[in-house]
């Protein structure tokens, strides 16, 4: 049986080894349900040997990794075709991707979300502070 990052050379349940994991992952993007399927187990089992197995768990993290890196080309070669668009047809383009990164990206450069509160037609909003006092009765010991 093949080695299974455990030194013992059986797998985490003794069914299935790491290397049958760490053949599977590439090309899945580090989805469980792709890699549980490549292997033939279930989404459980998947999970429980990528994580119990640094060999693996690096696999898969470095699969992950990549699948990041794809997303954000893939972003940035829209980003870029979105730009020449609009410099072609000077026409207004969807700017949600560019509102997403950012927000996320350049949350740095003070880019975040915010959000105004005001009360009916912009006015102030009406605060009211109320105390409340309980008095809780002391036990007969206390007096």
């Amino acid at each position: 049986m093949a080695e299974n990052g455990n030194g013992n050379g059986k797998g985490y349940d003794g069914t299935y080894t790491a290397q049958q994991f760490i053949d599977a992952i590439p090309g899945t993007g580090g989805i469980m349900t792709a890699i549980a399927k490549r292997v033939g187990c279930a989404w459980n089992t998947a999970k429980k040997y990528c994580y119990k197995y640094p060999t693996v768990t690096k696999v898969l993290e470095d699969e992950r990794e990549g699948t990041l890196d794809l997303a954000e080309t893939i972003f940035l070669d829209n980003l870029k075709l979105t730009r020449q668009l609009q410099v072609e047809t000077q026409a207004p383009v969807d700017t949600g991707d560019v509102r997403w990164y950012l927000a996320t990206v350049g949350k740095d450069r003070g880019y975040v979300p915010r959000s105004e509160h005001s009360g009916p037609e912009g006015g102030p909003i009406e605060t009211r502070i109320t105390e409340v006092i309980v008095e809780i009765p002391r036990a007969v010991d206390d007096l």
